[in-house]
């Protein structure tokens, strides 16, 4: 499969990674020579230097036999006419376009056919999105959604006086009486896959599958009593601070934003009449304490750099902020997090790639393609779902007798809406959903594809 990259910058450059990863073949396009010749060196990727929207420069980057455009440039309107011209030069070509403005969420969604589109990514309306979702649903540190069943993938942190701490997995769902399965641990940058010997220690950051059900029942055995934030503080009016005022205002939550940008406190004033704009300095504590932090319900830091952004979310913590979330946009400050009391993690980076791979996957395999995917565990996990069909191997044999590949799991089976953490005694039949957890190493595009065979 042909794919052009248009742009190579921070968003451009995860998705080269990814894909050049899942050894697709890559050509990158992008003005600046010095960003072009960083990525080349990097990935096993072609280049070429210019305009993405420049007719010449997309035929020397082969569009004519090129399966899919991605235009990730950080310029809605080169996007969406690298998109146009593309689609002009090769009528068969799939498109994906980055679209960032809010003016154009509308019209994009309405025009998409007449911009030639296959799919519009939005990064910061992704990522409010999911900071709406965290906040609606509060508990865990992150929460990830299948398709086709009531299943979630939610992460949590083994906290000192946790009851996980030093359990084995053996023991989890005797001692906390719910049917779950931790699926993945993070500890020391390390993912592991483990078996149920494994031992939880302190810090540890823990993924878990199971039904909505057990999963709030987990919640309230570990004492972890979730409540809906009423009133949200956020500290930046970037646009995903936008996307996020109008999801929250629509649902009756309070909100306030600081800005130090006195003409977007103006804006975001014009734009909600009904949210409280502060002009002042986030990052100051004392603006802070003055504007109430002590008093929200949760904390939200979406300023435009990372730093400042973890120093926010530390001081909520040690507010006592019930919620706090924090975005991060480049994925090397992830593992330094770990340690830090930054509440839920969010990378608008990481939430489109999600999204884009799917996609690609998808195209690649016309049948028996991921349903959802997700990345987790800074990126070091997936947790991928499929529909069983009758071209699956091993239908109605016993998982204890099937060999899989290494680094891979069968996390649950989904059958007719009852949910099951499988057993070895367990099979699966066609129209059965399951979920697979392997690592990033481990490149899952159809299920096929986990069986050691």
């Amino acid at each position: 499969m042909k794919i052009l990259i248009a742009g190579c910058g921070k968003m451009g450059s995860t998705l080269i990674r990814q894909l050049a990863f899942e050894g697709y073949d890559l050509t990158v396009i992008d003005n600046d020579t010095d960003r072009l010749e960083s990525c080349i060196e990097s990935y096993d990727v072609m280049g070429v230097q210019g305009n993405c929207a420049s007719m010449a420069v997309l035929k020397e980057a082969g569009v004519a036999t090129a399966d899919l455009l991605i235009a990730m440039t950080g310029q809605d309107e080169v996007n969406l006419l690298s998109c146009v011209t593309a689609h002009n030069m090769n009528p068969k070509i799939n498109t994906i376009s980055r679209i960032k403005n809010p003016e154009y969420s509308g019209q994009i969604t309405s025009m998409q056919g007449a911009f030639a589109l296959s799919m519009a990514v939005n990064p910061d309306f992704q990522a409010a999105k999911e900071i709406s979702r965290l906040l609606r649903y509060p508990g865990f540190l992150k929460r990830d959604t299948f398709a086709k069943s009531n299943t979630e993938i939610v992460e949590l942190k083994v906290k000192p006086d946790s009851q996980l701490k030093g359990l084995t997995l053996f023991k989890v769902n005797q001692t906390l009486k719910c049917q779950v399965l931790v699926c993945a641990v993070l500890r020391d940058g390390e993912a592991i896959i483990p078996s149920g010997d494994f031992e939880l220690k302190e810090n540890d950051r823990i993924f878990v599958t199971g039904s909505n059900e057990n999963l709030n029942i987990l919640l309230k055995n570990l004492d972890i009593i979730p409540h809906k934030a009423k009133s949200v503080l956020i500290a930046g009016g970037s646009r995903v601070g936008f996307y996020l005022t109008k999801l929250l205002l629509n649902q009756g939550v309070s909100v306030q934003i600081i800005d130090s940008k006195s003409g977007r406190c103006r804006e975001l004033a014009a734009h909600f009449p009904n949210a409280t704009i502060v002009e002042g300095d986030a990052s100051d504590q004392k603006v802070l304490d003055r504007e109430g932090i002590s008093k929200a319900d949760a904390f939200v830091s979406l300023t435009g750099i990372d730093e400042t952004n973890i120093l926010m979310s530390l001081y909520a913590n040690h507010m006592h902020v019930p919620q706090v979330i924090t975005k991060v946009g480049r994925a090397e400050n992830l593992h330094i997090l770990d340690d830090l009391p930054v509440g839920s993690i969010i990378s608008p980076k990481d939430l489109v790639t999600n999204i884009i791979v799917r996609y690609v996957r998808a195209k690649k395999n016309q049948i028996g393609a991921a349903l959802t995917m997700h990345l987790i565990a800074d990126g070091l996990v997936e947790a991928t779902e499929f529909r069983v069909t009758e071209k699956t191997l091993h239908c109605g044999e016993k998982l204890k007798d099937i060999q899989l590949k290494k680094n891979v799991l069968i996390a649950t089976i989904t059958r007719k809406g009852n949910i099951e953490i499988p057993s070895g005694d367990s099979t699966f039949l066609a129209g059965d959903s399951v979920i697979i957890i392997s690592g990033s190493d481990r490149k899952v595009e159809q299920l096929n594809d986990v069986f050691a065979e």
